[in-house]
């Protein structure tokens, strides 16, 4: 089977951001089935694009996985404008580049961008081919929630759009259980769980990073790790406001390792608050994460304390969990349910700086206790979101519905 996916946020094991869609095609190829990616030309995570020396890029990653760079505006992070230009410039250019895409049997398209999912519908259309809908988070629900999407013409149009992909997918898939009722009720007739979970070969649990801690001069410190997206939704302003509490903690020390839009004023806003337990270091592509991971005592988890967040299933919690390490988690809903069925860490209420740093507080006092709870993150990854399990599960569904769309085109 060949699999057709447009994602313009697509990330290689080379490069910083979630990973998800590379590894779970490296198992379908590896089940033998061909992966085609039409992804974007400019980093979801740092908004920025490299040398383009054409409007689409290939490049062979593995025999049977081609990923195909399209064209993309280059202006992601400079405002919500620009970002609509962005998706606008990605939606057409992948349409152009998979109509040249032969012999395609199923096409999966991803949100966010929502807009996306569109070009995948069309081509799924075009080529007479069953059109799978992944939803990875809830755009535009999230967007209003947070006060970036406001326009009344605006949201109207983007909830008829998501309402209208919902219905026409073959079938939806998403990757956290607390999404399921929302795309029902907006329309979708047959939802797939295929969770988000982790790579456990990819990560070494017993692994020190003291190398990486002496590089950095962190030995003898209790390092809290926070790694990935820094923008609007991720309330690392009140991470900033916990390390102003824990002052007088001389052991711990906060290390933020990524990018993104807020990435500036948090750095301002630590020389402000003159905070020298806290460090900011670039992002680290997924296959340098063990490394980083293993250096951290502690890895945080934040969103801002909105109700829809807490469908939420992140993806950096369950590689915290993979790598071993505890969890503090400053986010509600589904994803505490994993995180305290696990015993992986510790869980506050979102927006409340008091109660996280009491948290860490906790954690550096009783380092035995923090490391054990890492290790029962890890076997409960083992037990249940391991990638590999997981890209079983996705590769029946693509074989079903191959199956199934065949069989009514057929008459049989």
């Amino acid at each position: 089977m060949h699999v057709l996916i447009i994602h313009q946020a697509f990330a290689a094991l080379d490069e910083a951001g979630g990973t998800r869609h590379h590894e779970l095609s490296r198992h379908l190829v590896a089940r033998g089935h061909r992966v085609t990616i039409i992804a974007g030309q400019v980093s979801y995570l740092t908004g920025k694009g490299g040398a383009r020396k054409s409007w689409v890029e290939r490049q062979e990653d593995i025999p049977g996985l081609t990923i195909l760079r399209a064209y993309t505006y280059a202006a992601l992070h400079r405002s919500f404008v620009h970002r609509v230009f962005s998706f606008l410039s990605f939606m057409l250019s992948s349409f152009l580049v998979g109509l040249g895409v032969r012999d395609v049997d199923l096409v999966w398209g991803t949100s966010p961008p929502i807009f996306q999912g569109l070009t995948a519908w069309l081509l799924a259309r075009l080529k007479r081919v069953p059109f799978l809908f992944e939803v990875r988070d809830l755009w535009p629900a999230f967007a209003i929630a947070v006060g970036v999407l406001r326009n009344p013409i605006l949201v109207r149009a983007s909830l008829w759009l998501e309402s209208f992909l919902y219905r026409a997918a073959t079938r939806v898939m998403v990757n956290s259980p607390g999404y399921i009722q929302h795309v029902l009720r907006r329309g979708a007739r047959w939802v797939e769980l295929v969770p988000n979970g982790a790579d456990a070969a990819m990560f070494d649990p017993q692994a020190g990073g003291e190398e990486f801690k002496r590089f950095n001069n962190l030995d003898g410190k209790f390092v809290v790790l926070y790694a990935g997206a820094h923008g609007l939704s991720n309330d690392l302003g009140l991470v900033l406001e916990a390390a102003s509490r824990l002052r007088d903690a001389r052991q711990v020390h906060f290390l933020f390792v990524g990018d993104g839009k807020d990435k500036p004023a948090l750095r301002a806003r630590a020389e402000e608050l003159r905070l020298d337990n806290v460090s900011f270091f670039p992002p680290v592509p997924k296959a340098g994460m063990g490394e980083v991971l293993a250096a951290a005592d502690a890895c945080l988890a934040i969103l801002k304390p909105l109700e829809m967040y807490k469908t939420t299933y992140p993806n950096k919690v369950f590689d915290y969990m993979a790598a071993g390490r505890p969890v503090l988690l400053a986010i509600d809903g589904v994803i505490r349910e994993v995180v305290e069925s696990a015993g992986a860490g510790i869980a506050v209420p979102p927006g409340d700086p008091d109660a996280l740093a009491d948290a860490v507080r906790r954690m550096a006092a009783d380092p035995r206790r923090a490391r054990q709870m890492g290790l029962d993150g890890r076997r409960y990854i083992e037990n249940h979101f391991d990638r590999v399990q997981l890209a079983q599960k996705l590769a029946l569904l693509l074989e079903e519905m191959r199956e199934l769309y065949g069989r009514k085109n057929t008459g049989r």
